[in-house]
């Protein structure tokens, strides 16, 4: 007996030292977050479940399917992502077009909440779904046991889909996508990847035989290559159950194919290609390296490499973005990282976006770039803010971490099933992030750059304009151009010192003279003595979260042609050079590990900073918005870069069709009025600015304090941050004078009118109309009108799209504004096939006077109710919401009752109100019809 317990103690010191040993060599292996609960079923289906009451009566469910176009047989390619599509076209539960109603009687959007995607490797079917309705946790694994396997393929419902399909496919057709299919192939030379692009072959799925549609389903769609997910408001035990009563019934095929993963080969030699196209708009080099396989992180040692290599990468793209923010920058945008489209690879691969110096350029400053790491490395000071910036984000997903949304959680769980991604849990991997940063050396970091230093062969390309007026390299001279990049002669950075503080001089306080709560929404309303107004809106949404949004009245509105680009670009042009002792490089540096951004706008009626915070931060967010106030930098070196920047980035705009279209249309639209909106950047527009001018208005705008409204939503112990707010918003400078917009009379084309533009290579079309129009403005009326779209919209899913088969995507959206004067805007927006324009016009005409004629079906606006009421209870316990609802009240006017009376106003929306709405607002008076075909 006595020897017994010795040995067993033996045993447990024994366990114990392996387990203390294992720890300090990191290779005990990381463990699952608690909170998640994983199974797996004898049939093999892998399902998550998570209790998360973020947002509250709702639970987000997912299928995941192994499966993409990888597994695709030549005849199918494209019927993975078709599958897809057939999954709301007819299963066991729901006959054709009988699912979408059922789910937006449910309460759930088509589109913006029920949806699917298909890759590669995989494809995910997306559910949320209201639990207002305790049975509709039911009707949801109805739904996801439908698409698992018992969806009907019927002959019909096949070749109904196949337009729509295609419809998909000729959305993503233009320069880009022909430079792509050129390029791709050889980027993924010897891969199955590199001839399974999700969307297919048109010609495939014009003709797929249904036994091939089928064959796909029935080896691919099987339970152990399944996983179901529900995360929400729920009874873990219950969905247990209710997941093995729906999905236990599934059978895995006899014989079943195996499920492999397609290899990428490593390159055995250096290879390039360059491509240009009419339609292009910008150049775009890229240099990526051999893809090399990569497991996943399964140890503490691993996820300290994982954290090592995004130190390594964060510090790389902190370079680039220096450069690209330089005063005469090689390029207008650059980065690198280690990725790849294939699942289970591995590649290091950079990209530039050429300025007006051309790729040439840009490709050796990238690549010089990354020889300079290679050789050189980092500095520590460059390594502390990296770890001190990905500490602070961690951070506040930590201090967030009981107010997570359940959709966050979700796509950790679709990761870990397919890439099998590590779930530790938050407060898992803010602990090793705490214990293991401060040990990363600089040494570690710079040696993920040792593979880079062995030789290794890549695959280089370059697309682009074709007759662009710069000489082109051909494939043997960007291959050779690449080697000579990567041969650069390169000295050590150089670290400049930066300011310790943002704010270096004495401020004055100011006070706060009055301080009024608002019951009813929940706010303090301060008001200071130079004229600042701040309303305090705390909440406890988020445990570290402060949005800000704000408004002083004016804008370009206040300003004539001459200034119409110095106005519209002034609040861009101090972005980009900076504030106070800081260029915006500078600044980067500075805040790093600091949770706060403020951003300056200037739009049409109001000027505007707006940003978010951390709690902790919440000063600097102050200080923030005191400098982009008080001390706006001027940098002309940095001005001129920014200006050659955009005139670079907008030179090729007009060679895409589309671009060319919208700029004709809103030319015709405000009948070439100088003072309209202009939504196409020109290159000679950049030309008409004066640095000079830009900063005068700039200060005109910003400069006077008085009736600056700020609004401050979240995290917020008002009596905390008043001193803070009597610091830096008191102290701002007021010159009394009243803030005011102006109604500058800019009015859209009266009358009806309608032209065609023919542009672009790929039979492609779209038809904009606009109605538009004066009105007297209510709150009621907008209510109305979007109610209106929203119906229309049901009608265009169901008989444009699932009927005709004539579009994929497009819509009607409605806007009815208050200010600067009563106005409406209805646009259709139908993107399509010529063949199908003709129909496309007519047939939404149609369902228009029918609208008009008959109003909605009471069906229809149920659904339109039911999921305005659901999205509701959701966004009323957001920040985002709440801070929009106040900036609406405040400087719109708009009525505070209505955010708390929301539910008993839409409820009360009957068909007579949408029948009178689409007569008043659909009236044919001001009707702009516009069609972009393809050139002749």
């Amino acid at each position: 007996m006595l020897r017994k317990c010795i040995t067993y103690v033996l045993l447990v010191v024994f366990s114990i030292s392996t387990i203390i040993a294992s720890a300090q060599t990191g290779q005990e292996k990381l463990p699952v977050d608690p909170a998640v609960k994983i199974g797996k079923l004898p049939n093999g289906l892998t399902y998550y479940i998570r209790k998360n009451d973020k947002p509250e009566s709702k639970a987000e469910m997912r299928l995941v399917v192994n499966t993409g176009s990888i597994m695709e047989d030549n005849d199918q390619q494209g019927l993975a992502h078709f599958i897809e599509h057939m999954a709301f076209n007819g299963s066991t539960h729901f006959k054709k077009n009988e699912l979408v109603s059922a789910l937006q009687n449910m309460g759930i959007e088509f589109g913006a909440d029920l949806n699917a995607y298909t890759s590669f490797d995989e494809t995910v079917y997306i559910l949320p779904v209201p639990l207002t309705d305790t049975s509709n946790l039911r009707k949801g694994l109805t739904v996801l046991q439908d698409w698992a396997g018992g969806l009907s393929l019927d002959k019909d419902q096949i070749d109904g889909e196949r337009n729509v399909v295609l419809e998909e496919s000729r959305l993503g057709k233009g320069a880009d996508d022909r430079m792509f299919r050129k390029i791709y192939p050889l980027q993924y030379a010897g891969s199955k990847y590199a001839n399974r692009l999700p969307i297919g072959k048109d010609s495939i799925i014009k003709h797929a035989s249904y036994d091939a549609v089928r064959r796909f389903y029935k080896e691919w769609y099987r339970p152990n290559l399944m996983a179901v997910i529900v995360v929400g408001d729920i009874d873990p035990l219950k969905v247990e159950q209710l997941i093995k009563e729906y999905f236990g019934v599934l059978k895995n095929p006899a014989n079943a194919r195996p499920r492999t993963a397609a290899i990428v080969p490593e390159r055995t030699a250096d290879n390039a290609i360059v491509v240009t196209d009419k339609e292009a708009t910008n150049f775009y080099v890229q240099v990526e390296f051999s893809a090399k396989p990569v497991k996943p992180d399964v140890t503490v040692a691993d996820y300290r490499q994982y954290l090592v290599r995004n130190l390594f990468a964060s510090l790389l793209n902190e370079r680039l973005s220096d450069l690209r923010q330089s005063a005469n920058p090689p390029f207008l945008y650059a980065a690198a990282d280690f990725n790849s489209y294939a699942r289970g690879y591995q590649s290091f691969s950079a990209f530039a976006v050429a300025g007006k110096d051309g790729p040439d350029t840009a490709l050796f400053a990238m690549m010089k770039e990354i020889e300079r790491v290679k050789k050189f490395g980092f500095t520590a000071d460059e390594l502390d803010r990296a770890k001190k910036e990905m500490l602070a984000n961690f951070e506040q997903l930590y201090n967030n971490r009981d107010k997570t949304e359940s959709p966050s959680f979700v796509e950790e769980y679709i990761r870990n099933f397919l890439a099998k991604e590590c779930i530790p849990g938050i407060e898992k991997e803010f602990e090793y992030r705490k214990q293991m940063l401060p040990g990363i050396t600089i040494a570690e970091v710079n040696a993920v750059a040792k593979p880079l230093q062995q030789k290794q062969h890549f695959f280089a390309s370059l697309q682009g304009p074709a007759e662009s007026g710069i000489a082109l390299p051909d494939k043997n001279a960007l291959l050779a151009n690449t080697v000579a990049a990567m041969k650069q002669e390169v000295k050590a950075k150089e670290e400049k010192a930066i300011a310790s503080a943002l704010i270096n001089t004495k401020i004055q306080p100011g006070k706060i003279v009055s301080e009024t709560k608002n019951e009813q929404l929940g706010v303090t309303e301060l008001g200071f003595a130079n004229g600042v107004k701040v309303i305090l809106k705390p909440t406890d949404f988020k445990n570290d979260e402060i949005i800000l949004t704000s408004f002083h009245k004016g804008g370009t509105s206040l300003y004539g042609v001459a200034d119409k680009y110095n106005a519209a670009n002034a609040a861009g042009i101090v972005a980009q050079m900076g504030i106070g002792d800081f260029s915006p490089t500078d600044l980067n540096k500075y805040m790093a590990g600091k949770n706060a951004s403020v951003f300056p706008r200037i739009g049409g009626l109001t000027a505007a900073l707006n940003g978010s915070s951390s709690v902790k931060d919440f000063e600097t967010l102050l200080q923030l918005c005191y400098l982009y106030i008080n001390a706006p930098r001027k940098d002309e070196a940095l001005f001129n870069a920014w200006k050659e920047k955009q005139k670079s980035a907008t030179s090729f705009a007009m060679a895409n069709p589309q671009t060319a279209f919208v700029d004709t249309l809103y030319q015709t639209l405000y009948q070439g009025n100088p003072l309209a909106p202009s939504p196409i950047a020109k290159p000679e527009n950049f030309d008409k600015i004066d640095l000079n001018r830009a900063m005068e208005i700039y200060k005109e705008q910003f400069g006077n304090a008085n009736e600056f409204t700020f609004i401050f939503t979240g995290s917020i112990d008002v009596e905390k941050v008043k001193p803070l707010l009597e610091m830096y918003l008191g102290a701002l400078t007021s010159t009394g004078k009243a803030a005011a917009y102006v109604d500058n009379g800019v009015r859209p084309l009266k009358g009806n009118s309608q032209f065609n533009v023919y542009k672009g290579k790929e039979p492609k079309s779209l038809i904009l109309t606009f109605y538009t129009g004066e009105v007297n403005y209510t709150e009621d009326l907008e209510l109305k009108a979007a109610a209106l779209s929203e119906v229309l919209n049901i009608k265009i899913i169901e008989d444009l799209r699932e009927k005709l088969g004539a579009i994929y995507g497009g819509g009607i959206f409605a806007n009815v504004g208050r200010l600067p004067y009563g106005n409406y805007q209805v646009v259709l927006q139908l993107p399509c096939g010529p063949e199908n324009v003709d129909t496309l016009i007519k047939s939404a005409a149609i369902e228009i006077d029918k609208i008009k004629a008959n109003g909605p079906t009471e069906e229809d606006l149920a659904k339109i109710k039911k999921t305005w009421l659901e999205q509701y209870k959701v966004q009323i316990k957001q920040n985002g919401y709440w801070s929009g609802k106040l900036q609406s009240i405040y400087f719109n006017g708009n009525t505070a009752d209505r955010i708390f009376t929301y539910e008993q106003l839409v409820n009360a929306l009957t068909v007579a109100d949408i029948k009178a709405v689409a007569n008043q607002l659909l009236d044919n008076n001001n009707v702009l019809q516009a069609v972009l075909n393809p050139e002749q």
